[in-house]
């Protein structure tokens, strides 16, 4: 899952990031509402987190922008105002779901997954597949040729990643922002180590390999077939 979240609170915004990087999930962040709003209409998001108040434009102001422009994608309205006319308001703007200041981050998630559930109501919009290799997104699980792979959840992420791109090279760049959230080169062999466990685990004992390194250039999910 990709989510966008707009947020201008440090802490709270950490404290989303680190608990959707650890269930496996890709995040991008904005501290206001006019940077929210160009990730919202320029990025491929499979959900929105968007604050209530925000510096700049608010974030009901961005929800009806992009209903306006036809963006459907679920958007769950984060706000410490809980009155029932507040959250009529933010529902009324476009937004899918209404969260209240404070919450558990296992209810943000709970709600997002069944967000995401209503949205794509086919579950084949939530499988990707390359040859015999599946993953279910809304399962969160791993399978090639019907045996289950188990991956953790950063495994899972990049795996993720490399599907979403099947065919193409994905950069080590790309790799270190969607799933590290790493906007610079940290100068280790990170990627690497992670590549070779994918590998063993989606590759090894299989008559057909898929991932590939492309010397020079990057990584490559690849049906042969």
């Amino acid at each position: 899952m990709h989510i966008l979240l707009v947020e201008d609170d440090h802490d709270t915004a950490e404290f989303i990031r680190k608990g959707m990087l650890q269930h496996g999930h890709q995040i991008d962040i904005a501290d206001n509402g006019d940077d929210g709003l160009h990730l919202a209409l320029t990025g491929h998001f499979d959900a929105m987190v968007i604050d209530r108040m925000l510096p700049g434009r608010d974030g009901l102001s961005i929800v009806q922008a992009i209903r306006q422009l036809d963006i459907h994608t679920p958007v769950l309205i984060l706000s410490a105002l809980g009155e029932v006319d507040h959250r009529v308001e933010g529902l009324q703007a476009g937004g899918d779901d209404y969260l209240v200041k404070p919450y558990a981050f296992s209810e943000l998630l709970a709600r997002l997954q069944a967000l995401l559930r209503r949205s794509q109501p086919d579950q084949t919009q939530t499988v990707l597949k390359v040859r015999d290799l599946e993953m279910d997104l809304l399962k969160h699980q791993v399978t090639r040729a019907s045996k289950v792979i188990d991956l953790l959840p950063r495994e899972f992420t990049l795996l993720e990643v490399l599907m979403r791109h099947a065919e193409q090279v994905v950069t080590r760049t790309m790799l270190l922002e969607k799933v590290w959230d790493y906007h610079f080169d940290p100068q280790t062999n990170i990627i690497d180590v992670y590549i070779s466990r994918l590998r063993n685990k989606i590759d090894k004992g299989f008559d057909v390999p898929l991932l590939s390194t492309v010397r020079g250039a990057g990584y490559m999910l690849h049906d042969p077939g």
